[in-house]
């Protein structure tokens, strides 16, 4: 058991080393040589860690992605109503953009996946697959709202879900360009959060 303890502690080390890699000169600047250098490990450890450099971004996608349910899950609970659908659904967003340290890190990756997504079908359908997962997310607290009186009940859920991920995407990269500031995309966010409000 210890062992395998230490294969999982390994694992996110180097996903940690690539996503920092990645972060800061992009997919190409993430070699399995600088992964190695950069976790403090062999070749050979990176290597026995992941069979393929496409498993390794996978995984790279799945540490990234756990980073974000957990600072999302701590402002949630740190929020005045943390049961509130749209509180959670505000929260999300705000945890999906780009407004700290931490999270323009995260899209900066976040589009260099996309990027290599553009013309790696295996990435692409990973990337699918999570917008998938957040537009039902979406789509559920929205649904929740409405039965709760909270949100507009003329609202299509569903379409507003993907409204959501469309807006987002446009935002983060609006932000890493300098088009918009934290304090301006946060204003956005609030206005996009208050459209959806009933009443």
């Amino acid at each position: 058991m210890p062992r395998q303890v230490d294969h999982d502690s390994r694992r996110r080390q180097i996903a940690q080393a690539v996503f920092e890699l990645i972060s800061e000169r992009g997919m190409e600047g993430a070699t399995l040589r600088d992964a190695a250098a950069r976790a403090g490990v062999s070749m050979g450890a990176v290597q026995r860690c992941f069979s393929t450099k496409e498993e390794m971004v996978a995984f790279v996608m799945e540490h990234m992605n756990r980073r974000i349910t957990e600072r999302v899950q701590a402002r949630i609970s740190g929020s005045a109503e943390p049961g509130s659908p749209l509180t959670m659904l505000e929260q999300t967003l705000v945890g999906i953009v780009p407004l700290d340290g931490p999270s323009v890190a995260e899209t900066k990756v976040w589009l260099a996946f996309t990027a290599q997504a553009a013309v790696d079908p295996r990435l692409a359908a990973v990337q699918r697959e999570q917008y998938a997962g957040l537009a039902e997310l979406f789509a559920l607290l929205i649904r929740t709202a409405q039965d709760s009186g909270h949100a507009r009940p003329d609202l299509d859920p569903g379409r507003e879900a993907d409204a959501l991920i469309t807006f987002t995407d446009g935002l983060n990269v609006q932000i890493l360009v300098g088009r918009h500031t934290a304090d301006s995309a946060r204003a956005e966010l609030a206005r996009r959060i208050d459209a959806l409000r009933a009443g």
